[in-house]
């Protein structure tokens, strides 16, 4: 599969501080991965190095499928956006003007597409009101049309939701989901946020001290927030019989681990199975959560 970004071994020291360890990361067309880490994990320092904005010690990455040490990559990264940090927004003037300051900037032909970029993000209505008086999410969401101005293929976030109220995120939220599923863009979003990233994210990537440990579909990692019921039991073989009887949805975790979903006499299952000689040796409820998860990778990778 050639995927629209890509890194390999992708590497970067500050004298002794390694920042990025050889850092393996697949973003696929259409796809909203969602960068997962710590401060100081390094996600800050990877968004940096894609954009251009840094070269890496060792280590190279691919925009659709061009190598950073091909002069062709130039040319693609003119289809990638990018709000690193924080916005660079011209706080006296208006939302429109802000725009227009963009589009000369990157060299548009002209200024089309200036009210339809302001209605995308829900500023349309600002007329003349500076900047400086705009709430955290409008300027936000003022940044996101600003990076939208180049009509790029990829859009990438560091840390949108940080500090917005409530509203705001739902704001942010429902912008990015537009944006991918009506204008197709591609966007690698880090975010401290787990809880709304979850209702988001097609793709996930944990960073721990600068390795990326993990990487997890959401409808994999979907198997793995269920709320289901953990047991182990000494006699799996007839145990996964009982439960394809039954119809019973379980994943095999081990040897004798096995996970069971939307199970609701699990009373009636344990004496099922003992009548086959199946003992129950130990059963617990399990509920987990994104953080939860994301705690438990990190933990195991330390180990």
């Amino acid at each position: 599969m050639q995927y629209i970004i890509e890194t390999k071994s992708l590497t970067q020291r500050y004298k002794n501080f390694t920042a990025l360890d050889h850092v393996n990361m697949h973003l696929e067309k259409c796809a909203i991965y969602g960068l997962i880490g710590k401060n100081g994990a390094g996600k800050t320092t990877l968004i940096r190095v894609i954009c251009g904005l840094q070269e890496p010690s060792s280590g190279t990455y691919f925009i659709n499928g061009v190598s950073l040490k091909e002069k062709e990559i130039y040319e693609e990264r003119q289809k990638l956006s990018a709000i690193v940090e924080t916005p660079g927004l011209l706080l006296n003037m208006t939302a429109k003007d802000n725009i227009i300051h963009q589009y000369k900037i990157i060299g548009m032909p002209s200024l089309d597409g200036i009210d339809e970029l302001l209605e995308l993000v829900n500023l349309k209505e600002t007329n003349n009101k500076k900047v400086v008086n705009f709430s955290l999410g409008m300027k936000q969401r003022l940044g996101i049309a600003l990076a939208l101005a180049s009509n790029p293929d990829i859009l990438i976030l560091d840390e949108p939701m940080n500090g917005l109220d409530p509203e705001g995120i739902i704001d942010m939220r429902e912008l990015l989901l537009k944006l991918n599923k009506e204008k197709g863009i591609t966007i690698l979003i880090s975010s401290h946020y787990l809880d709304e990233l979850s209702k988001i994210a097609t793709n996930y990537g944990f960073i721990d001290k600068g390795k990326l440990i993990k990487e997890i579909s959401a409808e994999n990692l979907n198997k793995y927030l269920r709320k289901k019921v953990e047991i182990q039991i000494n006699n799996q073989k007839e145990a996964i019989k009982y439960f394809e009887e039954k119809n019973i949805d379980y994943d095999v975790i081990n040897d004798n681990t096995i996970f069971l979903y939307k199970t609701t006499n699990i009373s009636k299952i344990i004496l099922d199975l003992a009548k086959k000689n199946c003992i129950v040796k130990n059963i617990k409820e399990k509920n987990e959560s994104l953080e939860n998860y994301f705690l438990k990778v990190v933990g195991e990778n330390n180990d």
